[in-house]
């Protein structure tokens, strides 16, 4: 990925803030984690509203076409269509900048959101654990705004002309990136892929849907979730893709990438679905067959990620996804068998 010249993205940054608070100016652009798809910095913002000193930039990757998850002017879009609706938590849209890409890539700017973005199930050995209490708690948390984002209308919210991604249609997203990477990190990828599509059940109404709804992609203070974050691969799909996602990332899921006696003081997925029907008022059908679509995907993310580090010299985290992965398809397998 191609460096920014921050002196030029901060005049651009300024200008393209014109139009939502003339005369403002954003200065001290810093580097700022979590831009693995993107470039993300904070900006100060001087002469501006006194409720948002700090913008957040997000800028698509210099010199590429920005399509699929780098078009940020369409996560720009999803965003501000949910902010203000009623539960759903999202950093304010402030502006965008549709630059001239490739070359100019475009961004969006959103405020700052103070808050913490942990994964305790991921990172409970890696970093100091939260307590299992306000890991609950947020977990609850994420579940009340799920359930908040679904009952969401996009046609009343302006996106109702985004296509409609069936599961057949998710299970072939993620085959065609499975048919990218190398042979070991995707051993009966395409016998898993075609039992998907054989015992696929009826979609339910269409929703937005975030794609990677877990806590690591939510900005959090104490016991509660502010907003949710990353929206690179959000569709109008079925909500059981997001509720699915999220019982994932359980003690209970068995994550490959976790010791198996982990304790990360999450809920268990049975509570968490509890609370998640009790706020939709009733029981989520075929959830079984949207387990195993969870499993399929993340070994297909898994393998991209390994794919792309192994051209940067890292080897041995293929050779890692290639004695995980191969299990995890069988498990995705197994269960639509």
């Amino acid at each position: 990925m191609r460096e920014l010249d921050l002196a030029k993205l901060a005049g651009r940054a300024t200008a393209a803030a014109q139009a939502w608070a003339p005369g403002c100016e954003l200065v001290d652009l810093r580097s700022m984690e979590g831009g693995t798809i993107g470039l993300v910095y904070s900006a100060r913002v001087v002469d501006g509203p006194p409720e948002v000193p700090t913008a957040v930039l997000k800028v698509a990757p210099p010199g590429l076409p920005p399509v699929r998850n780098r078009d940020v002017l369409r996560q720009a879009r999803v965003i501000g269509a949910l902010d203000g609706q009623p539960g759903v938590g999202v950093p304010p849209l402030l502006f965008t900048d549709a630059g001239d890409p490739p070359d100019v890539p475009p961004l969006f700017a959103s405020a700052l959101v103070a808050g913490e973005c942990q994964e305790p199930l991921l990172e409970a050995s890696s970093r100091e654990r939260l307590p299992e209490a306000q890991s609950r708690a947020r977990a609850f948390s994420a579940v009340r705004m799920l359930a908040a984002l679904h009952r969401v209308d996009p046609a009343a919210i302006g996106l109702g002309d985004e296509d409609v991604v069936s599961p057949v249609g998710e299970v072939d997203r993620w085959t065609r990136t499975f048919d990218t990477v190398p042979d070991e990190v995707r051993v009966g990828y395409e016998d898993c892929a075609e039992a998907l599509r054989a015992t696929a059940p009826e979609p339910l109404p269409a929703v937005v849907v975030h794609g990677d709804y877990r806590l690591g992609n939510m900005l959090s203070a104490g016991d509660d979730v502010l907003a949710i974050i990353d929206w690179e691969i959000w569709s109008r799909s079925d909500p059981r893709i997001d509720l699915s996602w999220l019982l994932f990332f359980t003690d209970e899921a068995k994550h490959p990438v976790v010791p198996a006696d982990l304790d990360s003081g999450m809920p268990t997925d049975a509570e968490l679905l509890a609370a998640y029907e009790a706020e939709t008022g009733g029981p989520v059908p075929d959830l079984a067959w949207f387990h195993a679509l969870t499993r399929y995907k993340e070994a297909a993310a898994m393998a991209l990620i390994a794919k792309h580090l192994a051209k940067k010299g890292d080897t041995a985290t293929l050779a890692k996804m290639a004695d995980m992965l191969p299990a995890l398809i069988a498990d995705a397998h197994a269960r639509v068998r």
